[in-house]
């Protein structure tokens, strides 16, 4: 029998699912489920990666059909979705896409020049100029260009699959303000976890074909769930071991056809078929980097560094930093402001107009891709993984793709489908997968949380966190910098970059710290140079002068690195040789004790110069 689509009154739920079911041929994606949602809430829908999240989104909107159940929505109720992947059939200008989203007049009775001031609202709002061409955008753009299309037509459930993908953060913190203030009813799905935080007023989740409700905020969701499972777990493990005692007896024989026994093994069947039927959770990914040597101690030393295109505006002004071994820095700015151009320049790949740029030794860079163009969608996800090969090597161990990539919670069948069936959680797990074959002692990730579920999202930060190189991470993912980064660059407009210490917290408190000396200087309270009546002036301390063995020293000094780092580089190499490794095994530990010493001399080498160079420019 057909699922019937039901539409009710005003005054009943905005949305009913009864009994709803929807198979692809495997286990249920959606199994019996039931689910109201009510005027004015604001539900989050979490669960893992291929799921069946965009599934049930999609069941809602009405664009997909269930296999059985009934769906109850109001009379005349309209739902917007706004999908994770940017439709292919989208044409016109900026203005004409947003203006697109509008509902038809006869619907919804608004004056023309209503309409026209509610669309260019939206398009100013959301940072876009309304001239240019949909397809020339970029994809973050396209993003926001769509977002202002779904909110144009006033929907009455809006349903937002991980809205805040490619949202810069001004962005992501109107998108916050704008649905708390309009009061829409919302359907969501989001991996950021503070615009969760924000909106949310009860978090559903999807587990294993069965949705769950919790009328509670994330923090106390995380506590609950952690206990239900190991609930669920002690009750299958009791469940296990009175069925395992019930094969005994079977086995052992009926020894007599008497009711109760053919009751007992009736019994026994229906619990091997509850057995059978049980789906377990899914597993936990493995994630781990391919070790590298050691790169030198200084990985980047930018001095008053300058780029412009030519014939353009610098998109980088007058920039200085010293970047070094295991520092983990964070990048905030609006989108098209020039943070890949950046990274280009600072790893090298750009000239710079003005300023120099120094790389240091051994530097082996991985790169991760927002927009995820190192995968082939038309290669399976083992393919784009070994190339074709059945082994891949990983930290010098061959290892089989396929168990490989059950690391990555890709099961074997998944595994040798084509990659672009993928989920976007889940080719983000694939481009994890690939990039984490190869060493790296400097790590590049632009945007690297989009569409992870909660779990593999905890799982990168524990890694990044513990990760012993280098990391520079683009990210709009507020949680993750403050959990990760050791510093943030932030683009502050034309070409300035502000570096602050720590992640996004403590760049807003700092922030929010010199806006109000800034108020303070221009109320007189705290006027740069001002003396305050009776306060001492006070001493500016003098810089002392270079001894004259000090100066031989910090003109010695830069050979001494530089010698100390070649020979680093050719002790790491000798490590890495498998032929010195088996031949000379006795040396081995010489080898690799004399490297350790290296790095130590190394080290204080480099603190010397710096702290020499200080006191030199100090009173140049």
């Amino acid at each position: 029998m057909a699922p019937r689509v039901w539409h009710v009154g005003p005054l009943m739920a905005l949305l009913s699912l009864l009994d709803i079911s929807l198979s692809f041929g495997g286990p249920a994606v959606l199994d019996s489920l039931n689910f109201q949602i009510d005027p004015g809430e604001r539900v989050c829908l979490l669960g893992r990666n291929g799921t069946g999240k965009t599934t049930l989104m999609r069941v809602i909107a009405g664009e997909m059909q269930p296999d059985r159940g009934d769906v109850f929505r109001p009379n005349g109720a309209v739902y917007t979705r706004l999908p994770q992947e940017i439709p292919s059939d989208v044409t016109g200008s900026v203005h004409d896409v947003v203006f697109s989203g509008l509902r038809p007049n006869a619907d919804h009775h608004e004056e023309e020049w209503e309409r026209e001031v509610r669309v260019e609202d939206l398009i100013v709002r959301l940072g876009l100029t309304p001239e240019p061409q949909f397809a020339e955008l970029s994809g973050g753009l396209k993003r926001r260009a769509l977002l202002a299309r779904a909110l144009a037509g006033q929907p009455d459930l809006l349903l937002l699959d991980e809205p805040t993908n490619h949202l810069d953060l001004d962005s992501i913190l109107w998108l916050e303000d704008f649905l708390l203030t309009e009061k829409i009813s919302l359907f969501f799905v989001t991996h950021d976890r503070a615009f969760l935080r924000k909106l949310a007023t009860r978090i559903i989740e999807l587990d294993r074909g069965r949705l769950s409700s919790w009328s509670c905020d994330y923090d106390t969701y995380l506590v609950r769930k952690e206990d239900f499972l190991l609930a669920e777990e002690k009750q299958q493990a009791a469940f296990d071991k009175k069925l395992a005692q019930e094969e005994v007896w079977l086995r052992r024989g009926v020894k007599a056809r008497r009711t109760r026994d053919m009751g007992r093994v009736a019994r026994l069947k229906a619990m091997r078929s509850e057995r059978s039927a049980r789906r377990e959770v899914s597993g936990t990914a493995k994630l781990q980097l391919a070790d590298a040597g050691r790169s030198g101690v200084k990985v980047i030393d930018a001095e008053n560094l300058t780029f412009a295109y030519p014939g353009g505006v610098p998109l980088v002004r007058d920039f200085s930093t010293i970047l070094t071994r295991g520092d983990k820095l964070g990048l905030i700015g609006p989108n098209g402001a020039g943070k890949t151009t950046f990274i280009k320049l600072l790893l090298g790949e750009l000239t710079p107009t003005g300023g120099t740029l120094k790389l240091g030794t051994q530097l082996e860079v991985l790169y991760f891709d927002q927009m995820r163009a190192q995968i082939d969608g038309d290669k399976t996800v083992a393919e784009n993984i070994a190339d074709g090969n059945e082994t891949v090597s990983v930290n010098g161990r061959s290892r089989h793709v396929i168990s490989y990539l059950q690391d990555f919670l890709f099961a074997p069948d998944r595994a040798r489908t084509p990659a672009r069936v993928l989920s976007g959680g889940e080719r983000n797990r694939l481009l994890l997968a690939r990039l984490f074959t190869k060493p790296a002692n400097v790590l590049v990730m632009d945007e690297p949380t989009n569409d992870l579920d909660a779990e593999t999202l905890d799982l990168l930060e524990e890694l990044l966190v513990e990760y012993e190189g280098t990391l520079i991470v683009v990210s709009h993912d507020r949680d993750f910098l403050d959990n990760v980064v050791t510093s943030t660059l932030v683009f502050e407009g034309e070409g300035r970059i502000g570096e602050y210490v720590g992640g996004y917290s403590d760049w807003l408190t700092e922030k929010a710290k010199l806006a109000k000396a800034k108020e303070e200087a221009v109320a007189g309270l705290a006027e740069p140079g001002r003396k305050t009546p009776g306060s001492p002036t006070p001493a500016t301390p003098k810089a002392r002068k270079l001894t004259n063995k000090e100066r031989r020293e910090l003109e010695e000094l830069p050979a001494r690195i530089e010698a100390l780092e070649t020979e680093q580089t050719e002790l790491a190499a000798k490590l890495a040789d498998p032929v010195f490794y088996k031949n000379e095994t006795t040396k081995f530990a010489e080898v690799k004790t004399r490297l350790d010493v290296i790095e130590m001399e190394h080290a204080k080498s480099f603190a010397r110069w710096e702290e020499l160079e200080a006191l030199n420019i100090a009173n140049a």
